[in-house]
């Protein structure tokens, strides 16, 4: 079967630093994998990489068989691979709904007048609608981002990931800045994502990533030092030392 995300022996180098060592795995429809390691190992570099931030040195990427390794973020969007960021990237002052609403219009390539109400076009409306109710999130449709606190901001940028209409959908830490007792709330969220959708998630948050992923990567000096599932990378000595060590000695399991 065609794997929905290839990278293949991709690497970076910036000058003579060596960013990412020839990282090779692949996404399949439905996939929920976390990509794990400690800081500096390269995991922000790797995700720019695949959404077409910047070029690899070395290596492709590919989506159902085709290379996309030269195409420009926007194709990639169009393609159906979409990230979001550690940090919220939403318009403060306007209702989540409008929020919504101007990336249902970005997908669709459409624009719309300066002070034109996007959120109340029919179509538009009926989309960002169901969508908020699927993320449970359709209280907050009136409300202003900047009223919101932080942890609602989150999942704000998650739904507006899914209104990209992803095929892939890359994590950039969705719990970052939020209170450890409210990340349940995000993994509530991305829990309801489509099934069919192949995820790949950043996260420093132990607990989250176990609960979370199926598949478990792990980036250490910019290459890929184990690939297996949760209950296996906490036994893998390697991955240990690099990364788990108080965490896997404490006796967590997923």
């Amino acid at each position: 079967m065609t794997a929905r995300l290839e990278a293949r022996s991709v690497s970076r180098a910036f000058g003579g630093l060596q960013v990412t060592r020839d990282v090779s795995f692949g996404l399949a429809a439905g996939d929920r994998v976390a990509l794990i390691g400690p800081n500096g190992a390269g995991k922000t570099t790797l995700v720019n990489l695949i959404s077409g931030g910047i070029p690899p040195s070395a290596g492709h990427f590919f989506m159902d068989g085709a290379d996309i390794t030269r195409l420009s973020v926007p194709a990639r969007v169009g393609r159906g691979l979409v990230r979001t960021f550690q940090t919220t990237r939403l318009f403060p002052n306007l209702t989540v709904a409008d929020n919504i609403a101007l990336a249902i219009l970005q997908r669709q390539g459409l624009t719309v007048r300066l002070f034109s109400r996007a959120a109340d076009r029919p179509e538009v409306r009926a989309e960002w609608q169901a969508l908020l109710v699927e993320l449970g999130l359709d209280h907050l449709a009136g409300r202003q981002v900047a009223e919101l606190a932080y942890g609602q901001q989150r999942l704000i940028d998650l739904a507006i990931g899914l209104a990209l209409k992803p095929r892939v959908l890359l994590l950039d830490e969705p719990a970052a800045g939020v209170p450890h007792d409210q990340a349940a709330k995000i993994l509530a969220a991305i829990e309801r994502l489509p099934a069919d959708i192949a995820v790949l998630m950043i996260e420093h948050d132990m607990d989250l990533v176990f609960r979370f992923a199926r598949r478990v990567l792990v980036l250490a000096g910019g290459r890929l030092i184990f690939e297996g599932s949760p209950r296996e990378v906490t036994a893998d000595l390697e991955v240990r030392r690099a990364y788990l060590g108080s965490y896997a000695d404490a006796g967590h399991r997923p």
